[in-house]
């Protein structure tokens, strides 16, 4: 947990514009990036974008100062990237296959437990990795910087960090499917494994 990042929290709880400032500062790039893989339009990626952190701003009070903030940014950016395309699917007539998404044995899911049980999953999961393979996941996958900005912050070869990475995201996955309930998991897992 980014101890800078749990002030800055702490300051958003008490409707500090500057300290959203800075949270959108340094994450709003990683966060553009990540939503522009799923959605592949540079346009739609900046306006959900705008969405992510309008959310940050509305929804501050919800956000706890122990959780990762580059955590709850990336499932929110995930769960509007899908909604996004989702609806954009359906416009083309294609929805049957999102019917699957939607429903888990023809029971809507409860958006808001989806993304709960999304966040839990993924802290959960990269809480059982070792240390060093937590810190590279985080840096990583999380704040988006490239193997070589890692190695450098955290003193090892490019090479290292790959390896560590790999390993880990075999142990991500496996941990997602096996407690996972539903099948709107997989499309958080195909995005988690995108070679940012």
């Amino acid at each position: 947990m980014n101890t800078i990042d749990a002030v800055l929290v702490e300051r958003l709880h008490a409707n500090e514009v500057a300290a959203f400032d800075t949270l959108y500062w340094k994450y709003h790039e990683v966060v553009y990036r990540n939503i522009l893989k799923l959605v592949k339009d540079p346009a739609v990626a900046e306006d959900i974008l705008q969405e992510v952190f309008i959310k940050l701003w509305e929804k501050r009070q919800d956000v706890k100062a122990s959780q990762s903030v580059a955590g709850w940014l990336f499932v929110i950016s995930f769960n509007l990237s899908v909604n996004y395309t989702r609806k954009k699917l359906r416009e083309q007539t294609l929805h049957q296959k999102l019917v699957a998404l939607d429903t888990d044995d023809g029971l809507a899911l409860d958006r808001k437990a989806v993304k709960e049980v999304q966040y839990h999953l993924l802290e959960q999961a990269i809480a059982e990795l070792s240390p060093q393979r937590r810190r590279i996941v985080t840096l990583c996958k999380l704040e988006g910087k490239t193997y070589d900005e890692v190695a450098s912050e955290l003193n090892i070869s490019r090479n290292t960090v790959k390896e560590h990475l790999s390993a880990a995201m075999v142990k991500l996955n496996d941990y997602i499917q096996k407690n996972a309930e539903h099948k709107y998991i997989v499309l958080f897992l195909l995005f988690l494994n995108h070679d940012w």
